[in-house]
C-alpha cells in the first residue's frame, strides 16, 4: 500500500503527518445516493441542501490545493436544483469555494462554521426568526483562474507576495475580473434605495469625529415589505484629478467604514459611517510614520464594492 501524505506545519505545534487507513463499510454507491437525493427532492415541497467542507480539506494548519467542494457535491447540487427549483443551498464552509451552479440556485445561504449551535442558528434563518444580514468579508470567485494569488508556494523558503498593496479584494478591483459575488455582497429580507451622502462638517452631540476622522451621513430607504437590516458600506478612492504627479501608488478603492441600520417598510433612515484617518493615510518610509496622502479622495457609498450608488468628494 503506497500513500502520499501531506506534511502539516501547524502554527504553535511541531510538524506532523496524519494518515488514516479506513475500511469502507458496505453500503450504497455514490450514484445510488445521488439517485436517492434526486428522488427525495422531486417529492419535496421545499429542499434545504447542505454542502460544504470538512476538517480534512479546510484548516488553519495547511493550504488547500484547489477551491472545489470535496467529493461529488457540485454534481449533487446540479441534480437537486434541476429536480426542484424551490431549493435553498446552505454552504457550510469557512473560506471561499467555487460554486459552478450558483446562478441556478434561487437562494444560497453561507453558514460559515457555526459550531455547536449551527443547527439552531440555521433553523432560525430559514424559518424567518432572524434575518440573515451578513456581508462577505472576501470575494467569492467564479473561476479559479481569476483568483489574484493562484498559489503561495515558497521558493527557496520564501513566499513572494507580488500583489503589493492590492491584497485580497483590492486585487479584484485592479484586474476588473468578474467574481461570483463581490466583497461586501449580501442580501436580506428587503430592498434598499440610496438617496444621498453628505460629509458631516461640524458634528454635534455625542458622536464627534476624532481628529482626522471623517463622518459620512448616508440616507437610505427600505423599499420592501418587511422590516430589514442594511449594512451601509463606504469605500475610499484617490481623486485622480487632484493627485500630484509622482505620488505613491494607491489601490483602486478600499473599504473605509460601514454602519448598520434597521428600518420598517418605507422608512427613511440615516447611517452615520465613520472613516478613520488611517484610511486616508499612507506609510512614509523616510519619516517612518503614517501621513495623509497628497491629493483629495472620493467616498463611495453602496451595498458592496461592486454596487456603489453614491459619491461624496473629500477635498485635500
Amino acid at each position: 500500500l503506497d500513500a502520499t501524505l501531506q506534511v502539516v506545519h501547524a502554527v504553535g505545534y511541531a510538524s506532523f503527518v496524519r494518515g488514516e487507513l479506513v475500511h469502507r463499510l458496505p453500503g450504497a454507491t455514490a450514484q445510488e445516493l445521488l439517485d436517492e437525493a434526486v428522488a427525495a427532492a422531486t417529492e419535496a415541497d421545499v429542499v434545504v441542501l447542505v454542502v460544504g467542507t470538512t476538517e480534512e480539506v479546510e484548516s488553519e494548519g495547511y493550504d488547500r490545493p484547489d477551491l472545489d467542494l470535496p467529493g461529488n457535491q457540485d454534481r449533487l447540487a446540479e441534480l437537486v436544483l434541476a429536480a426542484n427549483p424551490r431549493t435553498v443551498v446552505v454552504v457550510n464552509a469557512g473560506a471561499p469555494v467555487l460554486l459552478p451552479w450558483l446562478d441556478d440556485a434561487p437562494a444560497v445561504l453561507w453558514a460559515w462554521l457555526g459550531g455547536q449551535e449551527a443547527g439552531s442558528g440555521l433553523a432560525d434563518a430559514l424559518l424567518g426568526v432572524t434575518e440573515p444580514s451578513g456581508r462577505l468579508p472576501w470575494t467569492l470567485p467564479a473561476r479559479f483562474e481569476d483568483v489574484p494569488v493562484p498559489h503561495a508556494i515558497p521558493q527557496d523558503g520564501v513566499v513572494e507576495y507580488s500583489e503589493g498593496l492590492d491584497v485580497g479584494y483590492r486585487a479584484w478591483e485592479r484586474t476588473g475580473a468578474t467574481p461570483a459575488a463581490p466583497f461586501g455582497h449580501g442580501l436580506g429580507w428587503s430592498t434598499w434605495e440610496y438617496l444621498g451622502a453628505t460629509v458631516v462638517e461640524d458634528p454635534a452631540g455625542s458622536d464627534p469625529a476624532p481628529s482626522g476622522d471623517v463622518l459620512l451621513d448616508v440616507s437610505v430607504r427600505n423599499t420592501g415589505e418587511r422590516t430589514s437590516r442594511e449594512v451601509v458600506q463606504v469605500y475610499v478612492e484617490p481623486d485622480a484629478a487632484s493627485t500630484p504627479p509622482g505620488a505613491p501608488s494607491r489601490p483602486v478603492r478600499w473599504l473605509g467604514g460601514f454602519a448598520v441600520v434597521d428600518a420598517a417598510p418605507g422608512e427613511l433612515t440615516t447611517a452615520r459611517v465613520r472613516i478613520p484617518a488611517r484610511a486616508l493615510q499612507i506609510w512614509d518610509v523616510p519619516s517612518q510614520q503614517w501621513v495623509t496622502a497628497a491629493g483629495g479622495h472620493v467616498l463611495r457609498a453602496g451595498r458592496s464594492i461592486r454596487d456603489l450608488r453614491l459619491r461624496a468628494p473629500l477635498p485635500a
